[in-house]
């Protein structure tokens, strides 16, 4: 018997017969449709991040820019704040020349008044950061 040659037998309509499938001429009977078979489940966010899939990857790159926009905007405030303070001293001669007792106001001002905003800007930061993270790992439960 050569490969051309059709299987013989009520063996060779069986799914698991070695001539069934593949075989060039070889027939196959289908008798039903796989209702039993299981139907691909969609994969948690979770799965999908770990194993770097393009679903995961694509969060990621989401949270990536929105960390950076955050960064972003806080830095420009940090410079806009301690940028604008020699501003203010060059543009304004008051602001300047005004003391408190004996000392120039720019010295209080630069060491005590700066250190609140910047704290205020880390803690601000740190929020919104930590619910930009918060948002990923909802998403990630929710899938």
């Amino acid at each position: 018997m050569s490969l051309a040659d059709p299987p013989r037998g009520p063996a060779a309509d069986s799914p698991g017969a070695p001539g069934a499938r593949g075989a060039p001429g070889g027939r196959v009977r289908v008798t039903s449709s796989r209702r039993g078979a299981t139907t691909a489940r969609p994969r948690p966010l979770a799965d999908s991040l770990v194993q770097q899939t393009g679903a995961g990857e694509l969060y990621l790159r989401g949270l990536l820019r929105a960390q950076l926009r955050l960064a972003l905007e806080v830095l420009g405030v940090l410079v806009l704040v301690l940028g604008g303070l020699p501003l203010l001293y060059a543009f304004v001669p008051a602001v300047r020349e005004a003391s408190w007792a004996g000392v120039p106001l720019a010295w209080p001002l630069l060491a005590v008044g700066l250190y609140p905003v910047m704290v205020l800007l880390a803690l601000r930061y740190t929020g919104r950061a930590t619910r930009l993270e918060s948002r990923l790992s909802a998403a990630a439960r929710e899938r």
